[in-house]
């Protein structure tokens, strides 16, 4: 009995002790993130005003230091990329799930996307401009960005979507085809609404791996800090994002100026990437509302 006694005390320490490491863990993890996101908001948001969202840069005009030109050149990347890359994941994730026979094509398959999201984004870069930028011959433009962001974000896009499909209920799929839907019909009628949330998530996580993104499109969509002279004229042409502005301006910080100017751009992109992630929640719930 007094060892059955001691057993149990040892079981209940032990599960303390570990309860006490993940709260530990999850406490450090939100400090960490608090303070870094407080930081940068600390010293950014004093330098953002209308001026500073609406006007254009110059390297040479001290007095000229908006990020309009990236910020609607990222706008621009996020939206071209998310419509090529968006299509191609969702019907990727739908067919290894769906429609390929599960085997050693499958394993595969995942296998190499689980490879490809852990690649460092340089050598997407790097491929991209030997590709796209050279022997497609689209120059330095916004368009070999995109293609290359798209390629960078689509194995985490399939993966991420085809997780979301796998977890809908196959009773759901599997009760309409009995009823006598057609493969087709199911998949768009019931399996895709059911795993929308999930999939609004991947696309989530898609922008804003676009957003923050800099060493691929630094080989590919250039520097330029011009304002767009046309909505589709514009993919032809060189065009820095938020991030390849910061990195540029915080590179170069010659001036306290330059360095307000990189705090600032960075508190934009910490607001716009919660905008992003804020419009898909309330899309998500509009979603269920729609379903239920």
């Amino acid at each position: 009995m007094a060892d059955k006694t001691l057993y149990q005390k040892k079981i209940r320490l032990g599960d303390g002790l570990l309860k006490g490491s993940i709260y530990a863990a999850a406490a450090l993890t939100f400090t960490v993130l608090l303070g870094l996101m407080g930081y940068l908001l600390v010293r950014g948001l004093p330098h953002i005003s209308w001026g500073f969202l609406s006007h254009t840069y110059s390297e040479t005009d001290p007095q000229q230091n908006g990020i309009l030109p990236m910020l609607l050149n990222t706008l621009y990347v996020v939206g071209i990329t998310v419509l090529i890359a968006g299509p191609v994941g969702i019907a990727s994730a739908v067919y290894l799930t769906q429609y390929a026979k599960q085997g050693r094509f499958v394993a595969i398959v995942r296998f190499a996307a689980e490879v490809l999201s852990g690649i460092p984004s340089i050598l997407f870069g790097l491929f991209g401009y030997t590709v796209f930028c050279q022997l497609l011959r689209l120059g330095t433009s916004l368009l070999a960005g995109c293609l290359t962001m798209a390629l960078c974000v689509l194995p985490t896009l399939i993966r991420t979507t085809e997780e979301a499909l796998l977890s809908v209920p196959r009773l759901y799929t599997q009760g309409a085809m009995a009823l006598g839907a057609g493969k087709l019909r199911v998949i768009l009628g019931i399996l895709l609404p059911n795993a929308m949330p999930g999939i609004l998530t991947a696309l989530v996580l898609t922008m804003g791996r676009i957003v923050g993104e800099s060493a691929a499109l630094l080989f590919t969509a250039g520097m330029s800090y011009g304002m767009p002279r046309g909505v589709f004229s514009h993919a032809m042409e060189s065009g820095r994002t938020l991030t390849l502005h910061l990195y540029q301006t915080a590179r170069e910080a010659a001036t306290p100026d330059a360095m307000n100017v990189a705090f600032g751009t960075a508190a934009v992109l910490l607001i716009l990437i919660f905008l992003l992630n804020r419009i898909a929640w309330l899309l998500g719930k509009v979603l269920k509302k729609g379903e239920s």
